[in-house]
Formats: structure tokens, sequence, C-alpha cells
């Protein structure tokens, strides 16, 4: 059974969502707790870390610093800005990271190879120690008076 609308209310109608605009790649929205925080206040974040609700007491002054620096100059485009600035970074540390596990894996193959090399070396050393003694050993004298 339907329920009569109230007298003098109009009828509700449900509106679609507008369509979001497609996230670009270098700027992907929305960012984690602590991105934006590296976003928007490193001091704050510094302070905030490791606390939990004694961040409220402890920042204070950061938080109030961050607060009104964002009511002066935090636009949309500043956000951004920062946001662009922070996944370049992303970027760069990756492709640093990245750099130095190729050199890590590099040098890796080289103590192996000098390794194997030192191992062969040592075999070849001790095979030609055993037949410089084998030639050099004195033969015994076999037989029932060679001996003495």
């Amino acid at each position: 059974m339907a329920m009569a609308l109230p007298i003098g209310s109009e009828p509700q109608t449900t509106t679609l969502p507008a369509p979001q605009p497609p996230q670009s790649l270098r700027n992907p929205l929305p960012l984690s707790a602590s991105q934006e925080a590296q976003v928007l206040s490193p001091e704050f974040a510094k302070c905030a870390q490791g606390r939990t609700f004694t961040v409220a007491w402890s920042c204070r002054v950061q938080q109030l610093a961050m607060n009104s620096c964002m009511i002066a100059h935090a636009t949309k485009a500043e956000e951004d800005g920062a946001r662009e600035d922070w996944f370049a970074g992303v970027m760069e540390r990756k492709r640093k990271k990245e750099e130095e596990s190729v050199a890590v894996e590099k040098r890796r193959v080289e103590i192996i190879e000098l390794t194997r090399r030192q191992e062969e070396k040592e075999k070849a050393e001790l095979e030609l120690k055993k037949a410089q003694e084998e030639k050099n050993a004195i033969p015994k004298k076999s037989g029932w008076f060679g001996g003495r």
C-alpha cells in the first residue's frame, strides 16, 4: 500500500550523479591518508607519525599552521601541483630503486663468477701439486730384501 504525500509537498525525483571525469594516470585520485599528509603538510605528518589520539594536543601548533596556510593558499590548482610533484618523486624513487637492484644483480653475478674462477684455480693447483708429488715420490722397493 502506497503512502500519500503530505499536503503541500511535491514528489521528489532522484537524479543520477554527474559523470566523473576520467582519472589522470599522472595525478591519480584519491590519495591515501598518509599520502595526503605528505602532500599537504610534511611538518604535521612528521609530528603525527607514531601517535594515535595524542596527536590532537601534541601536534596542535603544526595543525593550526597547516590549517591557516591551507586557508590562505590551498586552491585546487595548488593541490594538483603538489600531487604532481609528489608523484614525480615517486617515479624518480622507483627508477632509482630499479637501478640499484640492477647494480646489485650485476655485482652478484660478478661475485659468483669470481668465486667460480677461484674454485677452478684452487682445483687446478691441487691437481698440479698432486701430480708433482707423485712425480717426485721415491718408489718403494718391493720384494723380500728390497725395503731394508
